[in-house]
């Protein structure tokens, strides 16, 4: 599983070069054609990455039911976040990250419920729902590197 997380760091430190190269009001803009920003998109990944590992498997996530309410999916901004919240983003694309990787070496992902995504696909265990959750924040930083075209 080191490859699995191996990945999502690059995929997060990635997140994070977007998020620390434009400015809050770029972060913030949704551009014609778009449903959704950049800032969005990465929180949308750390929310689902939560819903995904954790809430599959019965286990508290280490964001609020809000957080991931205001980013799951079919949700889109509902006004612009500030510096704090764009700071919390940060905070949360590392620590989420290590947290994760710590509990899953901790063996604490015991249960989890069988879920099929919205793009058929079934996760099963704990190991499916980390490689789904990668192919998923992958989708997303394509999204951001669409949008920032338009910024």
């Amino acid at each position: 599983m080191n490859s699995v997380f191996e990945t999502q760091k690059t995929i997060r430190e990635v997140l994070l070069k977007f998020l620390d190269n434009y400015s809050l009001e770029q972060l913030n803009k949704i551009p014609q054609g778009f449903n959704n920003n950049i800032i969005w998109n990465a929180a949308h990944c750390i929310a689902v990455q939560q819903a995904l590992v954790y809430k599959l498997s019965g286990l508290s996530a280490m964001v609020s039911k809000e957080f991931i309410l205001k980013y799951s999916k079919g949700a889109k901004p509902e006004g612009d976040v500030n510096q704090d919240e764009v700071d919390e983003i940060k905070i949360l694309l590392s620590t989420t990250l290590h947290q994760t990787q710590k509990d899953f070496d901790d063996r604490i992902f015991v249960n989890f419920q069988e879920y099929t995504t919205s793009l058929g696909n079934t996760l099963r265990d704990i190991h499916g729902a980390l490689e789904f959750n990668n192919y998923h924040e992958g989708l997303h930083s394509g999204v951001i590197m669409s949008i920032r075209k338009f910024v």
